[in-house]
C-alpha cells in the first residue's frame, strides 16, 4: 500500500460522486474509501457498492469507514475504524486475517502500538492541517511519521488539510499512503492534482533508488 489513499465526500449525488471517483481511479489511487456519515442506510448501500464495482475495474482495494456490516454485506475489501468505533481487535476478530483493517492513531503512538497489536492493516495519523471535512482538535506534529516508521511495522497514512504541496515534507519523512478528499473531489483539475499526488511518491521512490546507488 503506497500512493494516494482516496477518501470520499459526503455527497448525496451518486452520479457526481462515480463519476469524480472514476476519474480520479483512472489516473492512479493505492486505496479508496467510502466514508459518509450522515446518508441514510439504503444510500450507503447504493453508493457502496457502486464504488466498490468501480474499484474492482481499475483493480483498487475498496474499504468502509465504519459500518463492518456493509463490508460484510459487500464483501468489500475491509474497513477503517476510528479512535469512537469498534476496537481493531474486534473489527479483525470479526473480519478475519484476509481482510484490511486500518485505524485512526490522530497523533498517540501508544494507539498506533495498540492497533497494531490488535492486528491492524495501517495505520493513520492526522490531522497535521486544517481540513475542510474534519475539526481536529490538536495538530499532530510532523515528526511522528519517523517515530512510526522507526517503532511500527504498518504502513503509515497520513490524513488532514492534504494537498499536493502540504503532503510532500510527510512523504518525505517515511509516509506510505496520503488521504486526500477536498484536493481531489473539488479540484478545479483533477487530472492534475492527482498527477501532482502521485509524482510526490514518485520522486522519492527515485530519491531511494539513488541512495541505494541503482
Amino acid at each position: 500500500m503506497r500512493g494516494l489513499y482516496l477518501v470520499t465526500p459526503n455527497w448525496d449525488d451518486t452520479d457526481r460522486l462515480l463519476d469524480v471517483s472514476e476519474q480520479a481511479l483512472q489516473e492512479g489511487v493505492a486505496l479508496l474509501q467510502y466514508r459518509h456519515k450522515s446518508a441514510e442506510a439504503a444510500q450507503r448501500r447504493e453508493q457502496a457498492g457502486a464504488l466498490l464495482a468501480l474499484a474492482r475495474k481499475y483493480g483498487v482495494p475498496f474499504i468502509i469507514n465504519d459500518f463492518i456490516d456493509l463490508c460484510e454485506e459487500l464483501d468489500a475489501d475491509g474497513v477503517h475504524v476510528g479512535g469512537t468505533d469498534a476496537s481493531v481487535a474486534q473489527v479483525r476478530a470479526r473480519l478475519g486475517k484476509e481482510k484490511i483493517v486500518g485505524a485512526s492513531c490522530y497523533g498517540d503512538m501508544a494507539l498506533a502500538r495498540t492497533a497494531e497489536a490488535g492486528g491492524a492493516s495501517y495505520v493513520a495519523f492526522g490531522g497535521f492541517y486544517p481540513s475542510l471535512v474534519k475539526k481536529y482538535p490538536v495538530t499532530t506534529p510532523l515528526d511522528i511519521v519517523l517515530q512510526a516508521k522507526r517503532e511500527i511495522a504498518l504502513p503509515c497514512v497520513v490524513i488532514g488539510g492534504m494537498t499536493p504541496d502540504n503532503a510532500a515534507p510527510l512523504v518525505a519523512r517515511g509516509a506510505d499512503m496520503v488521504a486526500a478528499i477536498t484536493s481531489v473531489y473539488q479540484a478545479d483539475e483533477l487530472n492534475i492534482a492527482m498527477q501532482q499526488f502521485n509524482q510526490l511518491f514518485a520522486a522519492c521512490a527515485r530519491e531511494w533508488k539513488a541512495d541505494l546507488g541503482e
